[in-house]
């Protein structure tokens, strides 16, 4: 008996902008980049912040996802926080910036620099 297995989702997807947005940003890097490294952070009064920052290599842990023609890299330990998050890159009158769709986010506070984000239930993503 063979067993099967479903395709894995995928702990982030980015929109066209925010590959775009990437890829231009890494373009314009004076060294090689592996990829863009996400995760969360206790930050601000909500309880935690999204990071980014450039990654020089893959780490053995990483969640490797490669969407878009961009490399990302997710801290193994942000990943049930992230699954299904879309990244966005929004360019609005006064500002710019990365935007996070998170559907395990329950709550964010005023001024936009934290979130809560109940983490996805391992059984929820095993079956």
């Amino acid at each position: 008996m063979s067993v099967s297995s479903r395709p894995r989702p995928k702990a982030i997807t980015l929109t066209d902008a925010a590959a775009d947005r990437v890829k231009a940003i890494m373009a314009n890097s004076d060294k090689p980049i592996a990829g863009l490294r996400l995760g969360v952070k206790n930050s601000g009064c909500a309880g935690v912040g999204y990071t980014m920052e450039y990654a020089d290599n893959i780490e053995p842990h990483d969640e490797v996802i490669e969407d878009k023609g961009v490399t990302i890299l997710v801290d193994p330990k942000a990943i049930l926080f992230l699954l299904g998050t879309e990244m966005d890159y929004k360019t609005e009158k006064l500002s710019a910036g990365f935007v996070f769709n998170n559907p395990n986010e329950t709550s964010a506070c005023g001024c936009g620099e934290s979130v809560t984000i109940e983490p996805v239930k391992p059984e929820l993503i095993s079956n």
